[in-house]
């Protein structure tokens, strides 16, 4: 296996000049540069990066612990992650923890001194489990995260007046009887949603009914089940809106099993609009989020943290959600929001 002192000998130069091609870190000719750089690929020499990472203090890894690896909103989130590190020379490297704040510990621990910083998006995570498994100065992104404080970078969303306004929406097209799909218990996600949902019947002046406020956990399956549950109630909802598009997609499948039409007998609204929605027969009505540009913002902040060092300041920001609405709400949208047909 060759090594820098025989791409130094190869090339003529010091090992020291090879070490700064190789790192980017400081003043080459670009003659000397080029020359080194294709004697280093003829010897096949391949840097440590455990080595390098001594020296510049960097592995040019970014972490990304996520709920989970399951799923299109999850695979566009690190689409848009790998995009903006891949455009400043970084790897990710990635896991998950299943909602489960053991795995949630072990994940971070595994990650300590293997990466530059970290996007986080758990809805198990707490400032106790920050703070005794990370380093305290390895530079954060929280997702959504039900952290407080301004000890941490965050990224949200607006799930709140994303959900509101959506429920608004049915309660203008003549709804009554709306029902809403509830996400994942603990997830910060769902609970904001939920609360644009009630804030949205309150200012409308209608009664919430805890009947028509159906558990499920942001997967296909619990979105089928919720339907069958809904559709034994009476009066039963006109409406349903689900805390994201798989459960909205999974109350599709379980209304037509049943021969209800949508959105002749039941409109379905979803949140986040993941690729699949519009394709789905009909188009699911959905709050888009813009998923890839969470992700690749999350990076961006990462990055900005990780070059700033110790001066950084933390920073807060939200990415405004908007209605998208297609057949399966039945009706044009409200001012501001999305047709497509």
């Amino acid at each position: 296996m060759a090594t820098i002192k025989d791409v130094a000998r190869e090339a003529g130069v010091s090992v020291a000049t090879v070490s700064r091609v190789l790192n980017d870190s400081g003043p080459v000719s670009p003659e000397t540069r080029r020359r080194i750089r294709e004697v280093a690929t003829r010897l096949r020499f391949a840097p440590n990066s455990a080595a390098r990472s001594l020296i510049t203090a960097r592995t040019t890894t970014l972490g990304v612990l996520l709920p989970d690896l399951y799923g299109e909103f999850f695979s566009e989130v690190i689409r848009g992650i790998d995009q903006a590190a891949r455009r400043h020379g970084y790897h990710l490297l990635v896991s998950s923890s299943h909602a489960d704040r053991a795995e949630t510990e072990a994940a971070l621990r595994a990650m300590r001194g293997r990466v530059d910083g970290l996007v986080i998006m758990s809805p198990d995570l707490d400032a106790r489990a920050l703070v005794q498994n990370l380093p305290d100065r390895l530079p954060l992104v929280l997702l959504n995260s039900a952290v407080q404080g301004d000890a941490y970078d965050a990224l949200t969303i607006e799930n709140y007046e994303g959900a509101s306004a959506m429920v608004r929406h049915l309660i203008a097209l003549g709804h009554r009887r709306v029902a809403m799909l509830k996400g994942a218990a603990r997830n910060q996600d769902a609970a904001d949603r939920l609360r644009g949902y009630r804030a949205a019947l309150r200012s409308a002046g209608m009664e919430r009914d805890p009947a028509w406020e159906i558990a499920g956990n942001f997967t296909e399956e619990s979105g089928y089940r919720a339907v069958e549950a809904l559709l034994r109630l009476e009066p039963r909802p006109t409406a349903v809106f689900a805390a994201n598009d798989a459960m909205a997609i999974g109350a599709m499948s379980a209304l037509r099993e049943a021969a209800v039409a949508i959105p002749g007998e039941m409109a379905v609204a979803g949140f986040d609009d993941i690729p699949i929605a519009r394709y789905v027969s009909p188009p699911l009505s959905s709050v888009r989020v813009p998923i890839g540009e969470l992700g690749e913002r999350a990076t961006e902040m990462l990055l900005e943290a990780i070059r700033a060092g110790k001066d950084r300041t933390t920073r807060r920001e939200t990415l405004a959600t908007t209605l998208v609405i297609r057949q399966s709400c039945g009706s044009a949208p409200q001012q501001g929001s999305l047709t497509e047909h």
